[in-house]
Protein backbone atom coordinates (compact mmCIF):
# COMPACT_ATOMS: atom_id res chain seq x y z
CA UNK A 1 0.00 0.00 0.00
CA UNK A 2 1.37 3.55 -1.15
CA UNK A 3 1.44 5.81 1.72
CA UNK A 4 0.71 9.66 1.06
CA UNK A 5 2.16 10.82 4.82
CA UNK A 6 0.54 14.37 5.24
CA UNK A 7 3.84 16.39 6.17
CA UNK A 8 3.36 18.34 9.72
CA UNK A 9 5.34 21.43 7.89
CA UNK A 10 2.39 22.02 5.63
CA UNK A 11 0.01 24.79 7.22
CA UNK A 12 3.38 26.93 8.02
CA UNK A 13 4.64 26.40 3.90
CA UNK A 14 0.70 27.48 3.09
CA UNK A 15 0.97 30.47 5.43
CA UNK A 16 4.17 31.57 3.51
CA UNK A 17 2.99 31.45 0.32
CA UNK A 18 0.49 33.66 1.22
CA UNK A 19 2.16 36.29 2.55
CA UNK A 20 5.40 36.39 -0.11
CA UNK A 21 5.60 35.85 -3.95
CA UNK A 22 7.63 33.59 -3.81
CA UNK A 23 8.08 30.11 -1.19
CA UNK A 24 11.59 28.29 -1.39
CA UNK A 25 11.48 24.58 0.29
CA UNK A 26 15.30 23.28 0.70
CA UNK A 27 16.10 20.03 2.06
CA UNK A 28 18.28 16.85 1.40
CA UNK A 29 17.51 14.84 -1.46
CA UNK A 30 14.11 12.97 -1.32
CA UNK A 31 12.88 14.14 1.63
CA UNK A 32 9.67 14.96 -0.13
CA UNK A 33 9.67 18.82 -1.05
CA UNK A 34 8.23 17.85 -4.42
CA UNK A 35 6.21 15.98 -2.64
CA UNK A 36 5.27 18.50 -0.82
CA UNK A 37 4.82 21.63 -2.82
CA UNK A 38 2.35 19.02 -5.57
CA UNK A 39 0.48 18.63 -2.75
CA UNK A 40 0.07 21.75 -1.61
CA UNK A 41 -0.51 24.18 -4.93
CA UNK A 42 -2.03 21.10 -7.28
CA UNK A 43 -2.86 23.55 -9.76
CA UNK A 44 0.54 25.21 -10.15
CA UNK A 45 3.09 24.30 -13.00
CA UNK A 46 5.68 21.98 -12.46
CA UNK A 47 9.28 22.24 -14.02
CA UNK A 48 12.43 20.20 -12.79
CA UNK A 49 16.04 21.83 -13.53
CA UNK A 50 17.38 18.58 -13.23
CA UNK A 51 16.56 17.56 -16.58
CA UNK A 52 19.45 18.95 -19.50
CA UNK A 53 17.26 19.83 -21.67
CA UNK A 54 15.09 21.96 -19.84
CA UNK A 55 17.97 23.41 -17.79
CA UNK A 56 19.42 24.44 -20.83
CA UNK A 57 16.43 25.83 -21.95
CA UNK A 58 16.35 27.99 -18.51
CA UNK A 59 20.15 29.00 -19.46
CA UNK A 60 20.05 30.04 -22.77
CA UNK A 61 16.89 32.08 -22.51
CA UNK A 62 15.56 32.40 -19.15
CA UNK A 63 12.74 35.19 -20.22
CA UNK A 64 11.25 33.09 -23.02
CA UNK A 65 11.09 30.18 -20.56
CA UNK A 66 9.24 31.83 -17.97
CA UNK A 67 6.84 33.21 -20.56
CA UNK A 68 6.66 29.29 -21.66
CA UNK A 69 5.85 27.85 -18.38
CA UNK A 70 4.13 31.32 -16.79
CA UNK A 71 3.38 31.69 -12.71
CA UNK A 72 2.28 29.87 -10.50
CA UNK A 73 5.08 27.43 -11.26
CA UNK A 74 6.86 24.78 -9.30
CA UNK A 75 10.50 25.05 -9.47
CA UNK A 76 12.50 21.79 -8.72
CA UNK A 77 16.05 21.98 -7.84
CA UNK A 78 15.95 25.64 -8.72
CA UNK A 79 19.72 26.38 -7.90
CA UNK A 80 20.75 24.63 -11.01
CA UNK A 81 20.11 27.96 -12.76
CA UNK A 82 20.77 31.00 -10.65
CA UNK A 83 19.88 32.85 -13.67
CA UNK A 84 16.74 32.35 -13.22
CA UNK A 85 15.99 33.83 -9.96
CA UNK A 86 16.99 37.60 -11.43
CA UNK A 87 14.12 36.73 -13.95
CA UNK A 88 11.85 35.99 -11.82
CA UNK A 89 12.31 39.33 -9.49
CA UNK A 90 11.58 41.09 -12.65
CA UNK A 91 7.79 39.32 -12.74
CA UNK A 92 7.25 39.61 -9.41
CA UNK A 93 8.12 42.83 -9.23
CA UNK A 94 5.51 43.55 -11.93
CA UNK A 95 2.92 42.19 -10.50
CA UNK A 96 3.30 43.53 -7.09
CA UNK A 97 0.72 42.55 -3.95
CA UNK A 98 0.38 38.90 -5.77
CA UNK A 99 1.67 36.05 -3.51
CA UNK A 100 2.77 32.36 -3.87
CA UNK A 101 3.63 33.02 -7.43
CA UNK A 102 6.87 30.44 -7.71
CA UNK A 103 7.49 27.65 -5.48
CA UNK A 104 11.54 27.03 -5.46
CA UNK A 105 13.07 23.80 -3.95
CA UNK A 106 16.30 22.99 -3.62
CA UNK A 107 18.87 20.33 -2.19
CA UNK A 108 22.02 23.02 -2.32
CA UNK A 109 21.55 25.17 1.10
CA UNK A 110 24.73 27.71 0.10
CA UNK A 111 23.62 28.02 -4.03
CA UNK A 112 19.86 28.33 -3.77
CA UNK A 113 20.17 30.64 -0.42
CA UNK A 114 22.28 33.23 -2.41
CA UNK A 115 20.81 33.30 -5.56
CA UNK A 116 17.69 33.96 -3.55
CA UNK A 117 19.29 36.45 -1.31
CA UNK A 118 21.28 38.22 -4.18
CA UNK A 119 17.95 38.37 -6.08
CA UNK A 120 14.60 37.86 -4.76
CA UNK A 121 15.89 39.43 -0.86
CA UNK A 122 12.21 40.24 0.62
CA UNK A 123 10.36 38.69 -1.84
CA UNK A 124 10.72 35.15 -0.52
CA UNK A 125 9.58 33.06 2.69
CA UNK A 126 11.80 30.15 2.85
CA UNK A 127 11.58 26.71 5.04
CA UNK A 128 13.62 23.30 5.35
CA UNK A 129 11.65 19.87 4.91
CA UNK A 130 13.65 16.96 6.43
CA UNK A 131 12.64 13.45 5.78
CA UNK A 132 9.43 11.96 7.93
CA UNK A 133 9.25 12.67 12.07
CA UNK A 134 8.48 10.05 14.28
CA UNK A 135 5.15 12.13 15.07
CA UNK A 136 4.05 11.90 11.32
CA UNK A 137 4.80 8.27 11.18
CA UNK A 138 2.73 7.80 14.36
CA UNK A 139 -0.03 10.04 13.51
CA UNK A 140 -0.19 8.17 10.15
CA UNK A 141 -0.14 4.73 11.89
CA UNK A 142 2.98 3.22 10.58
CA UNK A 143 5.78 3.96 13.30
CA UNK A 144 7.29 0.94 14.27
CA UNK A 145 10.11 0.45 17.18
CA UNK A 146 13.42 2.04 18.00
CA UNK A 147 15.70 -0.20 16.30
CA UNK A 148 13.82 -0.39 13.16
CA UNK A 149 13.40 3.33 12.53
CA UNK A 150 17.19 4.15 13.36
CA UNK A 151 17.89 1.19 11.08
CA UNK A 152 15.24 1.83 8.12
CA UNK A 153 15.03 5.52 8.67
CA UNK A 154 12.86 7.61 7.29
CA UNK A 155 12.77 8.89 4.13
CA UNK A 156 9.09 9.13 2.63
CA UNK A 157 10.32 6.41 -0.41
CA UNK A 158 10.36 3.84 1.94
CA UNK A 159 6.96 4.30 2.34
CA UNK A 160 5.64 5.68 -0.75
CA UNK A 161 7.35 3.40 -3.42
CA UNK A 162 8.14 0.11 -1.23
CA UNK A 163 11.79 0.40 -1.57
CA UNK A 164 14.17 -1.79 0.97
CA UNK A 165 16.67 0.12 3.05
CA UNK A 166 19.59 -1.26 1.47
CA UNK A 167 18.66 -0.47 -2.25
CA UNK A 168 17.61 3.26 -1.07
CA UNK A 169 20.51 4.21 0.84
CA UNK A 170 22.78 2.52 -1.61
CA UNK A 171 21.56 4.33 -4.57
CA UNK A 172 21.38 7.29 -2.38
CA UNK A 173 24.83 7.64 -1.50
CA UNK A 174 25.39 7.10 -5.40
CA UNK A 175 23.23 10.22 -6.02
CA UNK A 176 24.89 12.28 -3.54
CA UNK A 177 28.26 11.87 -4.47
CA UNK A 178 27.65 11.87 -8.37
CA UNK A 179 24.82 15.15 -8.30
CA UNK A 180 24.99 17.48 -4.98
CA UNK A 181 28.93 16.43 -4.10
CA UNK A 182 30.04 16.98 -7.47
CA UNK A 183 28.38 20.12 -8.42
CA UNK A 184 29.61 21.74 -5.17
CA UNK A 185 33.40 20.51 -5.71
CA UNK A 186 36.17 18.45 -7.64
CA UNK A 187 36.56 15.48 -5.74
CA UNK A 188 39.84 13.71 -6.46
CA UNK A 189 39.32 10.63 -4.60
CA UNK A 190 36.30 9.22 -3.98
CA UNK A 191 37.33 6.93 -1.32
CA UNK A 192 38.94 9.15 1.07
CA UNK A 193 35.52 11.06 1.11
CA UNK A 194 33.80 8.10 1.61
CA UNK A 195 35.19 6.91 4.35
CA UNK A 196 35.74 10.42 6.14
CA UNK A 197 31.27 9.93 6.01
CA UNK A 198 31.63 6.30 7.65
CA UNK A 199 33.80 7.55 10.28
CA UNK A 200 30.99 10.39 10.99
CA UNK A 201 28.48 7.93 10.82
CA UNK A 202 30.20 6.64 13.66
CA UNK A 203 30.63 9.60 15.51
CA UNK A 204 27.41 10.61 15.81
CA UNK A 205 26.80 12.11 19.30
CA UNK A 206 30.64 12.52 19.98
CA UNK A 207 32.63 15.85 20.02
CA UNK A 208 33.40 16.70 16.07
CA UNK A 209 37.39 16.17 16.37
CA UNK A 210 38.72 17.05 13.08
CA UNK A 211 42.09 16.12 13.86
CA UNK A 212 41.61 12.78 15.09
CA UNK A 213 39.42 11.92 11.59
CA UNK A 214 42.24 13.69 9.34
CA UNK A 215 44.83 11.54 11.13
CA UNK A 216 42.66 8.26 10.79
CA UNK A 217 42.03 9.10 7.05
CA UNK A 218 45.24 11.06 6.02
CA UNK A 219 44.43 13.98 4.65
CA UNK A 220 44.73 17.51 5.85
CA UNK A 221 41.92 19.11 8.78
CA UNK A 222 41.60 21.69 6.06
CA UNK A 223 40.36 19.29 3.30
CA UNK A 224 37.86 17.40 6.27
CA UNK A 225 36.51 20.84 6.83
CA UNK A 226 35.63 22.03 3.12
CA UNK A 227 34.44 17.83 2.78
CA UNK A 228 32.02 18.92 6.02
CA UNK A 229 30.81 22.01 4.76
CA UNK A 230 30.01 20.36 1.74
CA UNK A 231 27.96 17.44 3.54
CA UNK A 232 26.21 20.49 5.44
CA UNK A 233 24.85 22.41 2.31
CA UNK A 234 23.50 19.00 0.56
CA UNK A 235 21.34 18.46 4.32
CA UNK A 236 23.30 15.40 5.19
CA UNK A 237 24.72 16.18 8.43
CA UNK A 238 24.46 19.17 10.92
CA UNK A 239 26.78 19.97 14.18
CA UNK A 240 25.30 20.41 17.00
CA UNK A 241 26.71 23.68 18.70
CA UNK A 242 27.56 24.05 22.36
CA UNK A 243 25.58 26.63 24.68
CA UNK A 244 28.33 28.05 27.09
CA UNK A 245 26.52 31.98 27.77
CA UNK A 246 27.18 33.53 30.62
CA UNK A 247 28.78 30.69 32.44
CA UNK A 248 31.02 30.90 35.06
CA UNK A 249 32.18 27.60 34.89
CA UNK A 250 33.89 26.33 31.76
CA UNK A 251 32.23 24.11 29.39
CA UNK A 252 33.34 22.26 26.53
CA UNK A 253 32.88 24.74 22.87
CA UNK A 254 33.32 21.71 20.55
CA UNK A 255 30.19 21.13 18.31
CA UNK A 256 28.80 17.36 18.08
CA UNK A 257 27.99 15.73 14.50
CA UNK A 258 24.79 14.03 13.47
CA UNK A 259 22.84 12.86 10.26
CA UNK A 260 20.14 14.50 9.39
CA UNK A 261 18.58 11.15 8.16
CA UNK A 262 19.79 8.22 10.94
CA UNK A 263 18.97 5.32 8.82
CA UNK A 264 21.85 6.48 6.29
CA UNK A 265 24.46 7.20 9.08
CA UNK A 266 23.13 3.27 9.79
CA UNK A 267 23.77 2.16 6.50
CA UNK A 268 27.09 3.63 6.40
CA UNK A 269 27.96 1.83 9.96
CA UNK A 270 26.46 -1.25 7.88
CA UNK A 271 23.98 -2.40 10.21
CA UNK A 272 21.32 -4.00 8.59
CA UNK A 273 18.89 -5.53 11.03
CA UNK A 274 17.25 -4.26 13.94
CA UNK A 275 18.67 -7.07 15.92
CA UNK A 276 22.13 -6.01 15.01
CA UNK A 277 20.99 -2.52 15.67
CA UNK A 278 20.93 -3.12 19.22
CA UNK A 279 23.73 -5.17 19.73
CA UNK A 280 25.91 -2.58 18.33
CA UNK A 281 28.34 -0.40 19.83
CA UNK A 282 27.33 2.54 18.27
CA UNK A 283 23.39 1.88 18.80
CA UNK A 284 23.24 4.77 21.95
CA UNK A 285 24.55 7.27 19.46
CA UNK A 286 22.07 6.41 16.57
CA UNK A 287 19.36 6.41 18.85
CA UNK A 288 20.61 10.07 20.43
CA UNK A 289 20.69 11.05 16.92
CA UNK A 290 17.04 9.99 15.88
CA UNK A 291 15.79 12.23 19.11
CA UNK A 292 18.16 15.27 18.29
CA UNK A 293 17.04 15.05 14.93
CA UNK A 294 12.94 14.97 15.66
CA UNK A 295 13.29 17.78 18.02
CA UNK A 296 14.94 19.53 15.01
CA UNK A 297 12.31 18.59 12.64
CA UNK A 298 9.56 19.46 15.52
CA UNK A 299 10.92 22.94 15.38
CA UNK A 300 11.50 23.15 11.73
CA UNK A 301 7.85 22.21 10.55
CA UNK A 302 6.60 24.80 13.20
CA UNK A 303 8.24 27.53 11.21
CA UNK A 304 10.84 27.98 14.79
CA UNK A 305 14.01 28.74 14.66
CA UNK A 306 16.05 25.11 15.58
CA UNK A 307 18.11 26.87 18.71
CA UNK A 308 19.51 23.53 19.73
CA UNK A 309 22.73 22.75 21.49
CA UNK A 310 24.25 20.88 23.97
CA UNK A 311 25.80 21.02 27.04
CA UNK A 312 29.02 19.35 28.52
CA UNK A 313 31.43 20.70 31.54
CA UNK A 314 35.23 20.47 31.42
CA UNK A 315 34.57 17.16 33.67
CA UNK A 316 32.58 15.26 30.81
CA UNK A 317 29.51 16.03 32.55
CA UNK A 318 26.97 16.06 29.75
CA UNK A 319 23.10 17.55 28.79
CA UNK A 320 22.12 15.99 25.74
CA UNK A 321 20.08 18.52 24.04
CA UNK A 322 19.13 22.18 25.37
CA UNK A 323 16.43 24.07 23.60
CA UNK A 324 16.70 27.99 24.11
CA UNK A 325 13.16 29.47 23.63
CA UNK A 326 12.14 32.83 24.31
CA UNK A 327 15.58 33.84 26.62
CA UNK A 328 14.70 30.25 28.61
CA UNK A 329 16.43 27.17 28.45
CA UNK A 330 14.62 23.88 28.62
CA UNK A 331 16.78 20.67 28.61
CA UNK A 332 16.76 17.07 27.81
CA UNK A 333 18.98 14.14 28.31
CA UNK A 334 18.31 11.07 25.83
CA UNK A 335 18.88 7.32 27.23
CA UNK A 336 18.73 4.62 24.68
CA UNK A 337 17.37 2.32 27.52
CA UNK A 338 13.88 0.63 27.36
CA UNK A 339 13.86 0.43 30.84
CA UNK A 340 13.24 3.35 33.47
CA UNK A 341 15.87 4.55 35.77
CA UNK A 342 15.87 7.45 38.52
CA UNK A 343 19.54 7.13 37.54
CA UNK A 344 18.89 9.21 34.25
CA UNK A 345 18.46 12.78 35.65
CA UNK A 346 21.45 12.52 37.23
CA UNK A 347 23.03 14.90 34.59
CA UNK A 348 20.33 17.27 34.91
CA UNK A 349 20.49 18.10 38.46
CA UNK A 350 24.23 18.27 38.74
CA UNK A 351 24.42 20.76 35.51
CA UNK A 352 21.20 22.48 36.25
CA UNK A 353 22.43 23.93 39.34
CA UNK A 354 25.33 25.56 37.43
CA UNK A 355 22.98 26.98 34.23
CA UNK A 356 20.76 29.81 34.98
CA UNK A 357 17.19 30.51 33.01
CA UNK A 358 16.05 26.86 33.11
CA UNK A 359 12.23 26.66 32.39
CA UNK A 360 12.48 22.10 32.43
CA UNK A 361 13.95 19.30 32.57
CA UNK A 362 13.39 16.42 30.65
CA UNK A 363 14.20 13.03 29.96
CA UNK A 364 13.67 11.01 26.80
CA UNK A 365 13.96 7.35 26.94
CA UNK A 366 13.65 4.47 24.82
CA UNK A 367 10.40 3.19 26.69
CA UNK A 368 6.67 3.62 26.27
CA UNK A 369 5.44 4.86 29.83
CA UNK A 370 5.72 8.43 30.86
CA UNK A 371 7.02 9.15 34.67
CA UNK A 372 8.69 11.29 36.65
CA UNK A 373 11.21 11.63 39.38
CA UNK A 374 10.64 15.55 41.58
CA UNK A 375 9.95 17.87 38.70
CA UNK A 376 11.85 15.73 35.91
CA UNK A 377 9.92 14.29 33.45
CA UNK A 378 10.24 11.11 31.68
CA UNK A 379 8.96 10.53 27.75
CA UNK A 380 8.65 7.90 25.47
CA UNK A 381 11.35 9.18 22.46
CA UNK A 382 7.71 8.64 20.06
CA UNK A 383 5.74 11.20 22.35
CA UNK A 384 8.96 14.09 22.35
CA UNK A 385 7.19 16.30 19.53
CA UNK A 386 3.91 16.77 21.59
CA UNK A 387 5.96 17.11 24.77
CA UNK A 388 7.80 20.23 22.75
CA UNK A 389 4.34 21.23 21.96
CA UNK A 390 3.19 21.12 25.86
CA UNK A 391 6.38 23.16 26.68
CA UNK A 392 5.32 25.58 24.02
CA UNK A 393 8.93 25.18 22.10
CA UNK A 394 6.47 24.01 19.01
Amino acid sequence: MKANIPRDIAPYAKALAAQFPVLSIQGPRQSGKTTLAKTLFPDYGYVNLEYPDLRAEAEIDGTSFLRLHPAPLIIDEAQRVPSLLSRIQVIVDERSGENGLYILTGSHQPALRAGVGQSLAGRVGGLTLLPLSIAELTAAGIFSGREQRIVEGFMPRLFSEHQTPLELYRNYAETYLEKDVSQLTRLRERRPFETFVRLLAGRVGQLYNVGGIADEIGVSAQTLRGWLSILEACHLVFLLPPYYRNFGKRFVKTPKVYFSEPGLASWQLGIRDARQAVRDPTFGGLFENMVVVEALKTRLNAGRTPDLYFIRDQHGTEIDLVIEDSGVLHLFEIKSSASFSPDFTKNLVTLRKAIPGVASATVVYGGDSPAGVHDILFVPFRDLAAHMKRLGLA
